[in-house]
């Protein structure tokens, strides 16, 4: 319960919204124990432990409650391998005749590197370690599954190679595909791209984009995926250049450029794909954006009370936009 709109932001941010500063500690470091137990692993994949990264929501810290998955790139050394991209975007990865790290992992009757199989022996090392008897471990697409009975977390663990400069001067990621085969990816440009916009903002935009994730996870409206979300909400930011330590300013610019450019294409700024936003329907655009919109008018009339002294009145609007997780006015 809050007597003002800036403590009632404060405690759903602190309380509902951002993930808890103790689990977040404890969550990094059985990650870091974890990467630290697979680079001891013998009779495996060769390592290239310089090029591990962390990746996903949790490594950009805009994850929202709550903690249930952390992501984990494992790098491993071509060892002679090259890849071939088409023009779909698939890799494939060749892997050479006097190659002993992975000649047990190939396509039947090819020389082409199965990521299936490479994850699968992901899955089978890290079953092998004493505290992990007791989880499940299994493989999810691209990723090793490793979840552990005694975290509320499971931890998706994605093995990738590092590639050499290409001819622009690139480099990126390779990581499963779930079908086979392979794919790019660069969690670097995503990671950077966030700390870039945040500290432009004076390290505030953050809390407006886990609110925004939040915002859009409620059942008022089709969900969109997190990461196009977070694009969305980083392009807005991108343009405007400032954010306000209050979230309640920003709230109703996000929710306009939601609900106008959730007809766009969204282009990804890893430059790997052409567009991110090619999974929803017409009519699911069209009903995020209405929500978008009814909502920025009701963020502009929380401001409106707000500023006419009317805290109990904005705090009930701004729980019509969050509902009632939102703290109530007292």
């Amino acid at each position: 319960m809050s007597i003002t709109v800036t403590t009632a932001f404060n405690a759903f941010q602190k309380e509902t919204v951002n993930l808890d500063a103790e689990r977040t500690k404890n969550a990094r470091n059985s990650r870091n124990w974890l990467v630290g137990k697979i680079n001891t692993f013998t009779d495996f994949f060769p390592l290239y432990t310089a090029k591990h990264i962390h990746f996903g929501s949790f490594a950009r810290r805009t994850k929202i409650r709550p903690l249930d998955d952390i992501d984990i790139m494992i790098a491993l050394m071509g060892e002679g391998c090259s890849y071939f991209e088409d023009t779909s975007g698939k890799i494939t990865i060749n892997v050479p005749d006097d190659c002993d790290a992975y000649k047990y992992y190939k396509h039947a009757a090819s020389n082409t590197l199965n990521s299936i199989r490479v994850v699968n022996e992901f899955v089978r090392k890290l079953s092998e370690i004493d505290q992990y008897k007791s989880a499940t471990i299994k493989r999810n697409q691209e990723a090793a599954v490793l979840n552990l009975k005694s975290y509320d977390w499971a931890f998706d663990i994605v093995p990738c190679f590092f590639t050499t400069e290409d001819a622009y001067g690139q480099t990126y990621y390779i990581i499963p595909d779930g079908s086979g085969h392979w794919k790019k990816t660069d969690p670097r440009k995503d990671r950077d791209r966030v700390r870039t916009i945040n500290s432009t903002c004076s390290g505030n935009m953050l809390n407006v984009l886990r609110l925004v994730k939040y915002w859009q996870r409620r059942p008022t409206m089709p969900s969109m995926g997190s990461y196009l979300l977070e694009c969305m909400v980083l392009n807005h930011f991108e343009s405007n250049g400032t954010c306000s330590q209050y979230q309640d300013l920003e709230l109703a610019g996000v929710f306009e450029y939601i609900a106008n450019h959730i007809y766009s294409n969204v282009s990804d700024p890893k430059g790997i794909q052409t567009n991110l936003n090619d999974k929803l329907t017409w009519e699911e655009r069209s009903k995020i954006s209405n929500k978008a919109i009814a909502d920025a008018n009701l963020a502009l009339e929380a401001r409106h009370l707000e500023s006419n002294g009317d805290q109990k009145g904005s705090i009930n609007k701004w729980r019509q936009i969050f509902g009632a997780e939102f703290p109530e006015y007292s």
